[in-house]
């Protein structure tokens, strides 16, 4: 036999002893009682309340009649009675809905009003049906600021969309508290147009939001539009994209960086960061020089800077690895492969897979830097594309100079600080950098039809 409803305990069945016979209504005096059991406590038992209900029956049916307030006759009652037929006729009344009361308060148009906290009136923005807005942030400095409102303007009325709203970044705000401010507002998609530095601040303050990105390619490097392949050259391609185009979901990397002054600081990034040489060969690109030949500006930032470059050491761990120590000239955490010039930094980088490829630049001494290049600009970038290629890789020596692994994130520390870079800006220096993924914390849009494979 189951035990009592919360005794913990089982009765002796048959065999084993004798049982009591425990009344109806009782809990036996032998079992812990239930929680639930005191709600009951207080209350009658089920004997009490069945001779409750007898006697109440039995006072029922002896109490005699009163002299001044005799029964009525069955003839009476039966007069008295409804007739269902008529009762069920209908009465012939034709009911407006005006003549229904409202159950809500009009205003003096009759229609409804909208109030605030403490329901005084507030003008209505617009009537009818909410309709969709969009929001554009874009660099002037970038872009043609006036052409581009028109256009998104003009193609979000043929839509049926909105007025769009439009924001400007400025030197203290790279566009990522001007994206809040769109998201608050219950915007439904926002569009980014300027450099890769826009791209990553509009995307940081989006990330997780649910709301779609679409990147209206502009500026020099336009290196996750180039990852994404998207079209470069036709910026109205993208702007109706937002109207009628796909949506992809993509991963977003995080860097959380220990300045020498003991602060911290957590960042995103869309394309890739590292610290140590690459870092150091943007700080040193000539700003006027990038804004007038583009990503070539970076040969520039590189012979200024490989002169001076010297390995040093970091300490780093990927997720579920082992620690390890080593002299390097630069690490890169990407999420993206592909760099201006059809250069194949990371071949099997995927911008959807979940996880960070990290890269490791440790040449030695100044050939190792012929080995470096010949890995990124012919290895992957050319001999891999044919199948004759990938065959003399196969028979080629391995060596150290560029080390690649994957994973969920990278921890590393160095001795010095070291400068550091998110998507082509600098970030000033780091003792240590600490990475991690969020996979498919942004929705971008892409042209309607537009493939995917391989991104």
């Amino acid at each position: 036999m189951a035990a009592a409803s919360g005794s913990g305990e089982d009765l002796p069945s048959g065999g084993d002893g004798p049982v009591d016979d425990v009344p109806t209504g009782e809990i036996p005096t032998d079992l812990n009682p239930h929680p639930a059991d005191a709600i009951y406590a207080d209350g009658p038992s089920t004997s009490e309340l069945d001779l409750a209900d007898v006697t109440a029956e039995g006072t029922d049916a002896a109490a005699p009649s009163s002299a001044d307030d005799p029964a009525p006759a069955a003839s009476d009652r039966e007069a008295e009675a409804p007739d269902p037929q008529k009762a069920a006729e209908p009465d012939h009344i034709i009911r407006e809905p005006d003549d229904i009361g409202s159950d809500t308060t009009d205003d003096e148009g009759g229609r409804a009003r909208r109030v605030g906290p403490e329901g005084e009136t507030r003008p209505m923005e617009s009537s009818g049906r909410p309709t969709p807005k969009a929001a554009l942030v874009y660099n002037p400095i970038k872009v043609d600021a006036a052409t581009l409102r028109d256009t998104v303007t003009r193609l979000a009325a043929e839509a049926g969309w909105s007025e769009p709203l439009f924001y400007e970044t400025t030197v203290d705000d790279l566009g990522d508290d001007v994206t809040r401010e769109a998201l608050e507002e219950g915007v439904d998609t926002v569009l980014v147009a300027g450099g890769d530095g826009t791209v990553r601040a509009v995307s940081e303050a989006m990330s997780g939001s649910g709301v779609p990105l679409a990147i209206v390619p502009s500026g020099t490097g336009n290196l996750l539009a180039r990852n994404l392949k998207l079209p470069l050259a036709e910026p109205e391609t993208m702007i109706r994209a937002v109207f009628d185009g796909d949506e992809l979901s993509i991963d977003v990397g995080w860097t959380e960086l220990a300045r020498p002054d003991g602060t911290t600081a957590e960042h995103a990034f869309v394309v890739m960061g590292g610290i140590g040489l690459d870092a150091a060969m943007i700080a040193n690109t000539n700003p006027q020089l990038k804004k007038t030949v583009g990503w070539v500006a970076y040969v520039d930032g590189a012979a200024r800077s490989l002169p001076a470059a010297k390995p040093f050491r970091v300490v780093y761990e990927l997720p579920g690895h082992r620690l390890h120590s080593s002299r390097v000239q630069s690490v890169l955490f990407a999420n993206c492969g592909k760099l201006p010039a059809g250069l194949d930094l990371i071949p099997e980088a995927s911008v959807a897979d979940g996880a960070l490829d990290i890269v490791i630049f440790q040449p030695k001494g100044p050939f190792g830097w012929l080995f470096v290049w010949r890995r990124v600009a012919w290895d992957n970038s050319f001999l891999r594309r044919f199948r004759a290629g990938r065959r003399v890789l196969s028979l080629r020596t391995k060596d150290n100079a560029v080390v690649y692994s994957r994973g969920a994130g990278i921890e590393l520390a160095t001795h010095e600080a070291r400068p550091v870079q998110l998507d082509g800006d600098e970030f000033g220096e780091a003792l240590s950098v600490k990475t991690r993924v969020e996979a498919s914390a942004l929705r971008v849009v892409v042209p309607k039809g537009h493939t995917t494979d391989g991104l």
